[in-house]
Parts: structure tokens; sequence; C-alpha cells
């Protein structure tokens, strides 16, 4: 599920389940084993990336409802805890969204500390609200973290998608570039940030990011239990089917 290559100090990590790289508890169990690798390594930095024409298309919801209450609530603070590792990460990580970055895996790029947007038809932006699903603290922070104030409440509340020059004006990627110089840029701005001693860089993401982690951290523990249980519902849970199968009928 994931594919790594090295490039000097800089390690390419490309999700790989599927078409659309959908977030189960295996692919997050694979990312967090990942992660665990990459910071005992002597890697600098990191560019995550997808395949195909996705990036991260978000929560595999066909997996979720057919899981039930159990599977989901394993599987949420699994996704949480993947959120967390990456915008805590002490090393630079780097995005190069190759193609749809959607709901879950918006946020896995909005956590990183830099993205990159392949120019073309991929969409970047978080649908949890018309699937029917509230955000679990982490996913919420990071988003209101990485994203202009004037722009927030248009991409939580509405659950609008943006392409390349769009979605750059609204703050959710830093440049757009073309598909084929992605990886390549993608490094050298991870090479650049690797370039940084460790100690330094570590204390100075830390440092920007400390009042996204502290309202995270608390609001994880003041709301999350019920943002499970809201999740576990089989209200939630018939809206999750409806909503996958109305993406299975567009697809096809």
């Amino acid at each position: 599920m994931i594919e790594r290559e090295d490039r000097d100090q800089v390690r390419i990590v490309r999700m790989a389940r599927g078409k659309g790289n959908a977030l189960n508890a295996d692919l997050l169990a694979a990312m967090s084993q990942e992660l665990d690798e990459l910071e005992r390594s002597a890697i600098r930095a990191a560019v995550i990336t997808g395949q195909g024409s996705v990036f991260g298309a978000g929560v595999d919801l066909t997996e979720l409802v057919q899981g039930g209450p159990e599977y989901v609530r394993r599987f949420i603070p699994q996704m949480v805890d993947v959120f967390a590792r990456l915008a805590k990460f002490p090393k630079p990580i780097v995005a190069a969204v190759n193609g749809h970055a959607i709901a879950g895996g918006a946020i896995l790029m909005l956590a990183c500390d830099q993205r990159l947007l392949a120019r073309g038809s991929a969409r970047v932006g978080l649908a949890e609200i018309q699937v029917g699903v509230l955000f679990p603290a982490w996913a919420l922070e990071v988003a209101r973290f990485a994203t202009p104030p004037e722009h927030f409440q248009t991409l939580i509340c509405t659950g609008r998608t943006w392409q390349g020059d769009e979605a750059l004006a609204r703050g959710l990627v830093d440049e757009v570039v073309e598909p084929e110089q992605l990886l390549d840029r993608a490094c050298q701005i991870a090479g650049e940030m690797g370039a940084i001693p460790t100690a330094t860089f570590a204390a100075t993401k830390l440092a920007v990011r400390r009042p996204m982690i502290e309202a995270a951290e608390r609001q994880a523990l003041l709301g999350d239990a019920a943002v499970i249980d809201d999740w576990c519902s089989s209200e939630t849970l018939a809206r999750v089917a409806a909503f996958a199968e109305r993406s299975i009928k567009r697809r096809a």
C-alpha cells in the first residue's frame, strides 16, 4: 500500500491502495509504520504523493458501512492519529498532489509543510458535510490552520472542491505546477527544507503550529467521543451509504 523511493536525502512516499487511495485501517497502519521508519532514518525530508489521477479520495466509505460501529470505533482514532502525526512530524513533509485530494485525502495534504498541486482536472476540498459526518478535532484544526480565515468557513460548510488556480487562490495549496514537473519540484522544496538543521526545523515548526496542536488536543478531549458516537449511529451510516452509492453511480 506504500511505495518508497529515495532521492539523496529526500524520501518519496507514494500511497498505492487501489484506484483512489481510499483511507481504511490497513492503509492508515501502513502510513503510521512509514512515519515511524522515516522519523528513525537518516532521511532529512519526505514527499507524500499518490498514484494515477488521485492523491487521496478520502475515507473508504463502503468499508466503513460494511464494518459498522465496531470498525468505526477502531478506524477514527487510527485516522486521527495519522493526521496528528503528520501535523507534528519533526522533519519536513511536502505534499505532491498528483490528483484529486478530497475529504480525508485533503486533510493529509493540509497537514504537510508545503503543498504542490499538479495542474489539470484534479479537485481539492473537504466533502464531509455533504457526506453527513462530523469533523474530528484534529481534522478540523489542521484545516483551520492551513486555510486563510476568509476561506475557511466556505471550505468546511459547503463541501465544495476547487481546481488548480482556484485552489491556489483560496490558499489550499502553495504552488500549481505542471504534472511532469510535480515530483521534481516537490523534491527540490523538500531538499531545501531538509537542509535546515533538523533540531532548528523541528523547534520552529512546533512553535508555529503550537496553537493548532493545543486546540486540536483540547477539542479532541472535549468532543471526539461524541463525534465517534455520531459516526457510529444508524442515521449517519445510512447517510454515508447513500453518499457512497451516489458516488459510484456518478463514476459509472
